[in-house]
Parts: structure tokens; C-alpha cells; sequence
């Protein structure tokens, strides 16, 4: 419990500093339409708070966002799962991806354009942030499997579903996690970006680029908090439940591999 307080005593020093910071620089600049306070921002973040738009603005950013992590996860799992089980496969889609972490992220969302309705621009977005890192991370952690492991499972001629149960999932999911954990960020970030460009209706994007277009500087302000403030909770959520479920796991291949032993012991 002491812990729990120190760090949260910690946070909220940290957070008072900068906002005594941004208070002062506010005061000095003069001009809410250049730099709001932060009392000004705060009042305008707890006024759009209490309207239904922007809850529905927010859920539908998240949804999105979601939705493209989702996709970039299971294109990643799948352009890994091809790499590592061709050497062909892994030449051909070793540049693709390389182009795909190079390429700027306003030159997809301009080209997605052409292609995409502006509502699954931001999916789209998202999806290809998240697609080289977890494709990067699920073959590296392939690459690191304990090959005694592997050799053990060949001469006692393993199946496959128990390889994939026991050795290969157990050995790469802890850093698959921290691979998509480490994209989420890039992702939201990536999907506001497309949003504030395409402007779909009810979205953060659109009314970070609504504000700006009017001027609304405390406005522009209040929706980059609340973007901040659901990219954090978003991030603890999927950490939590990532950790739940890598452990879960983990612990449920080594009791099943326990079982496993204790029955084969018995039948011998």
C-alpha cells in the first residue's frame, strides 16, 4: 500500500510540475488563442465531457484503433508464421515490411485515399503500425527457441500441436506481447492522425480539426487530453490483460507438460 502511494504521490508531483510550467509559459504568452491555461483547457475538457458527442467520439476513435490493432496483430502472426516456415517467403516480405516502417504515415493515409472509405482509413493506418513490429518480434523470439528443445521434441517424435502448445506459443507469446504494447501507442497515435486528415464523422480526428479550423486553441487542447488520457488507459487495459493471459498460459503448458510426464511415466 506504501508503494501504491509513493508512486501515486510521485505521479501527481510530476503532474503538477508541468502543469505549473505550462500555467506560467500561458501567462507569459498572453493570448488563450496561442496557448490556453491550463484551467482554460481543463473547463473546456469537463464542458465536451457532458455532451453524448463526445463519448461517441471517443468510443468510435477507440473502436477504430481497436480494430486495426487487431488486424495488424493477426497479419503480423501470419506474415511471421510464413517467414519462418520459408526462407522464400521471408526474402519477398522482408522489404515489404522494410518499406512499410520507412514509409511516412501521412503517405498512407494520402494513398489509402484513393482506395478506403474515410471511416477504414484509420484502421487501415493503425493496422499496417502494428503489422512490422509484432512480425518483427514474433521472429525474433522464434529465432531464440532453446534448440535442445526442438531436437528433444524430434527424437521423441513430438506432434506438432503439442510443439506449438508446449515449446514454440510459451517461448514467443511474452514477446509478442510486448511487441503489440509497444505498437499500441504508435497505433493510436497513427489512427488520430488519419482521423484528423480523412475527418470521419464523430471522431477525435474530425474535432481536433474542426477546433483547428476555428480556432478553438482550448478546444484543440481538451480533445489532445482526452486523447493522451485514453491512450494511457487503453495501454494499462491491454498490458493487464496481456500479462493475464501470457501467465495463464504459461502456467497451463507447464501443468498440462506435467500431467503429460506423469501419464507417460504410468504407462511405461
Amino acid at each position: 500500500m506504501k508503494k501504491v502511494l509513493l508512486k501515486l504521490a510521485k505521479a501527481a508531483g510530476v503532474a503538477a510540475f508541468w502543469l505549473v510550467i505550462w500555467a506560467l509559459a500561458s501567462f507569459f504568452v498572453g493570448k488563450e488563442v496561442l496557448l490556453p491555461s491550463p484551467i482554460s483547457a481543463g473547463k473546456t475538457l469537463l464542458s465536451l465531457a457532458a455532451t453524448a458527442d463526445f463519448w461517441i467520439s471517443c468510443a468510435t476513435s477507440l473502436l477504430r484503433v481497436c480494430a486495426g490493432l487487431l488486424a495488424g496483430a493477426v497479419l503480423g502472426i501470419a506474415t511471421a508464421a510464413l517467414s519462418l516456415c520459408s526462407k522464400t517467403a521471408r526474402s519477398l516480405l522482408s522489404p515489404a515490411l522494410s518499406v512499410i516502417r520507412a514509409t511516412p504515415v501521412a503517405s498512407f493515409i494520402i494513398l489509402a485515399f484513393v482506395w478506403l472509405s474515410r471511416g477504414t482509413i484509420p484502421i487501415f493506418t493503425s493496422s499496417l503500425i502494428v503489422l512490422p513490429v509484432v512480425w518483427s518480434s514474433v521472429t525474433a523470439a522464434a529465432g531464440g527457441i532453446d534448440k535442445k528443445l526442438c531436437e528433444v521434441a524430434e527424437v521423441f517424435r513430438l506432434p506438432t500441436q503439442k510443439r506449438l502448445r508446449y515449446i514454440y506459443i510459451p517461448s514467443i507469446l511474452p514477446y509478442f506481447a510486448q511487441g503489440l504494447k509497444t505498437s499500441l501507442g504508435m497505433a493510436w497515435k497513427a489512427g488520430v492522425a488519419a482521423e484528423v486528415l480523412c475527418t470521419p464523422a464523430r471522431s477525435i480526428g474530425a474535432s481536433l480539426n474542426g477546433a483547428k479550423v476555428y480556432l478553438e486553441t482550448p478546444a484543440m487542447f481538451a480533445w489532445t487530453a482526452a486523447v493522451i488520457i485514453l491512450s494511457m488507459l487503453l495501454e494499462y487495459a491491454l498490458g493487464r490483460l496481456l500479462t493475464t493471459v501470457t501467465e495463464k498460459y504459461s502456467q497451463g503448458a507447464r501443468e498440462g507438460s506435467g500431467k503429460e510426464e506423469a501419464e507417460n511415466a504410468y504407462s511405461d
